[in-house]
């Protein structure tokens, strides 16, 4: 048979030796690494010298109890992850343990699937608590953010904002288009804060229905709802310490919002079917590409909401408002993406930057970095060229520079534009590509490959 591959390592704290070897036997037939002690104090020599992904322990012991170690242990180590094995009589004082950082308790006797059900989620918390502490370390290692690049003075001021309100505790929102890298912001803001060390938990609020949304952030009870088989945290627990990131909020129904500002003013949080508040100390920062103000008006956005969120607004500036800030964004993706994909490229031809500098870019900042990365893998060359870029790009960009083509009533096929434009270069240079290629600002290559593919012929060779 094939050995379990490691879950994890588990330290179990109980003052019954029986009821450790069961949880003994139990735990390493799944895999974990298991080592048992019996009382609080050999717990603490224990930690001393070795590392525990999870600590398992009785509440009531011999001398001292496992509320003393939980305290002792969470001062020292606020990430560790601690269950608590109670008695049904003590289930209170459990409850008061999770109110002090433990992740979860279990009634004794145990049951083994119960047992094995809510290690595993544990551990799908310690997994993402280590994701994102490697990802912070990789956005704090990185010398700049991708949509904070650029000279233009809008995201001067939206870098000198994030840099002077990234220390306090208030809420903010973010308001811009979609793709201007809203929450690219909310992670600025989040690694310059002393919550760095902490998990930063972003939601899309237009992504979930609104029959889950609420168990998505609270979390919820087993059984208190169809599909409910265990007790699942949300969000704002794992968060606890950290950020919780609300992109597009204007999208969250109003009756949401009156538990979400509740959860914001309390500061604590009640699961789905739950009897019990749970304490929380996170960071709300919100997002949206909708005039929030509007929607007041309107009656879809609670106004005491709004001033919760409102209290430091950023404004993010759409792409064709930030000038030669398209330059400076396009040349770093161009970079970032051949580094990527091994290829080596010296840049972007003057012709294909003036195009991308024509365009509107509706989709921001992240439908450049889509366009950059599909044009380093098309390019024919060591420089993207106008003939790597997509069509929309070329033959928007091409109009609004004035070249004199008309747009129909009926609309243009964007392929039979280019086609009609590599046409009219090659009329003018006499069909010799070598003349018509830098008419087209695309190398010989690339035009030569562009003929290939629209079958276009000079007339008189077609004719014989």
């Amino acid at each position: 048979m094939d050995q379990i591959k490691n879950r994890g390592s588990i330290l179990i704290v109980d003052d019954e030796k029986g009821q450790r070897d069961i949880l003994k036997v139990i735990l390493k037939k799944e895999g974990y690494d298991v080592v048992d002690v019996p009382g609080v104090r050999e717990a603490l020599e224990q930690l001393g010298r070795q590392e525990f992904d999870l600590i398992l322990t009785d509440l009531k012991m011999q001398g001292q109890s496992g509320l003393d170690l939980l305290e002792t242990v969470l001062g020292d180590d606020p990430h560790q992850c601690i269950i608590l094995m109670t008695a049904h009589g003590s289930v209170d004082s459990a409850v008061e343990a999770m109110k002090k950082g433990a992740f979860d308790y279990l009634e004794k006797p145990l049951e083994r699937d119960n047992l094995i059900l809510t290690l595993r989620r544990a551990f799908e918390r310690i997994n993402l608590m280590h994701e994102n502490r490697v990802l912070q370390k990789r956005v704090a290692s990185t010398q700049t953010i991708p949509n904070m690049l650029g000279e233009h003075p809008k995201m001067r001021e939206v870098a000198r904002v994030v840099a002077k309100i990234a220390a306090t505790t208030s809420t903010v929102l973010i308001v811009g288009e979609s793709g201007t890298g809203k929450e690219l912001v909310a992670r600025a803001i989040h690694e310059g804060s002393q919550r760095r060390d902490k998990p930063f938990m972003a939601i899309n609020c237009a992504a979930i229905p609104d029959t889950l949304i609420e168990s998505e952030l609270f979390g919820h009870e087993k059984g208190s709802f169809t599909g409910a088989n265990a007790r699942e945290m949300g969000i704002f627990e794992a968060a606890n310490g950290g950020t919780v990131f609300l992109d597009e909020i204007g999208e969250m129904n109003v009756s949401m919002q009156a538990k979400l500002l509740r959860a914001i003013q309390e500061k604590e949080i009640r699961r789905v079917g739950g009897k019990v508040n749970i304490s929380l100390d996170v960071r709300i920062i919100s997002a949206t590409n909708k005039e929030l103000e509007q929607e007041i008006k309107r009656g879809s956005f609670r106004e005491d909401l709004f001033y919760r969120l409102n209290v430091i607004r950023i404004n993010l500036p759409p792409l064709r408002e930030r000038g030669n800030d398209v330059k400076t964004l396009a040349e770093f993706f161009v970079k970032k993406y051949s580094q990527a994909a091994g290829i080596a490229m010296d840049g972007i031809s003057k012709l294909a930057l003036k195009l991308l500098m024509n365009y509107t870019w509706p989709g921001n900042v992240r439908q450049l970095e889509s366009v950059i990365e599909r044009s380093v893998l098309m390019a024919e060359s060591n420089y993207i060229e106008p003939g790597d870029l997509p069509g929309e790009i070329t033959a928007t960009s091409l109009l609004a520079g004035g070249v004199p083509f008309d747009l129909p009533p009926e609309g243009i096929n964007i392929e039979e534009l280019e086609k009609r434009l590599i046409v009219k270069a090659m009329e003018r240079a006499d069909w010799v590509i070598g003349r018509a290629a830098p008419l087209l600002g695309m190398s010989y290559k690339t035009l030569q490959y562009r003929l290939e593919k629209f079958e276009i012929e000079r007339p008189e060779k077609r004719t014989r």
